[in-house]
């Protein structure tokens, strides 16, 4: 992506793209025609599984107000115990409303990416994102995505692997 072209994106999206290229990641940020802000409408856009989506869901950890960034399989739900047992620190975790994930990743809900935060989050991937061979994140923006496989996303995130979800049929 050269300068120029980098320069029309959105800056949320500009940051994910220079993050990536800094990483040498090989796919750089593409802009979608209709919103993704679910995982659903992104597996929609794509013409992919929804499990392919890779969604950004940010907690708020009570005891020192961090920002926990779970990185989960779009076909399914985080299990908030079992990511308390692993990164709460013997504390809860809080949901985190739409101003604390602007203020610590940078970014708004329905674009949060799970790189070029505005600031480091405690972050863990979810392991059913390992069931495929190419998955797909948010880009900073709501319409912006980047192609991805799940051993790029533990590369470029440094973040350990996990149990994170709830197990399919599991009462939320």
């Amino acid at each position: 992506m050269c300068g120029a072209e980098l320069s029309a994106l959105p800056e949320g999206v500009q940051r994910v793209a220079k993050a990536l290229q800094a990483s040498g990641h090989p796919n750089p940020p593409v802009m979608l025609d209709d919103a993704a802000r679910t995982a659903q409408q992104a597996a929609d856009a794509l013409g992919v599984g929804l499990g392919q989506i890779a969604k950004s869901i940010i907690f708020r950890r009570k005891l020192d107000d961090a920002a926990v960034l779970v990185i989960t399989s779009g076909d399914r739900r985080v299990d908030e115990k079992k990511v308390e047992a692993l990164v709460g620190n013997g504390g809860k975790l809080g949901r985190a409303d739409a101003d604390f994930v602007k203020a610590h990743t940078g970014f708004s809900i329905g674009g949060v990416s799970p790189v070029a935060h505005a600031q480091p989050c405690v972050t863990l991937i979810d392991k059913e994102l390992f069931r495929f061979d190419v998955i797909w994140a948010a880009a900073g923006h709501p319409h912006g995505v980047f192609q991805l496989r799940p051993h790029d996303l533990e590369r470029l995130t440094g973040a350990p692997v996990a149990d994170v979800t709830q197990q399919p049929g599991a009462a939320a």
